[in-house]
């Protein structure tokens, strides 16, 4: 409770019972699924633990709660389309 009050509702001008229903959904979602956690090496606890995280060129940000919060997600690695080389017949 601490956390999502701090990080949270101590930001926000909550507006009634329904608004408040639906930031505290919303930042439900983002902890266990979004945030970085230290005690969890840097993961979130909805994460698979099997699956190791590898390197990626592209970092992207995703805004929560109107830019309050911020989730940060790689993108698969992009290659450069390479230029496929054909057999010169002036030889």
């Amino acid at each position: 409770m601490r956390t999502a009050r701090t990080e949270c509702a101590d930001r926000l001008l909550i507006t009634g019972e329904r608004h408040l229903r639906t930031v505290l959904t919303t930042y439900a979602e983002h902890y266990n699924a979004g945030r970085a956690h230290r005690s969890l090496d840097l993961r979130a606890p909805d994460d698979d633990p099997n699956v190791i995280p590898l390197p990626a060129a592209t970092v992207r940000r995703r805004q929560v709660l109107g830019g309050l919060l911020n989730e940060y997600h790689t993108m698969s690695l992009r290659l450069p389309h390479q230029r496929r080389r054909t057999p010169s017949s002036a030889t």
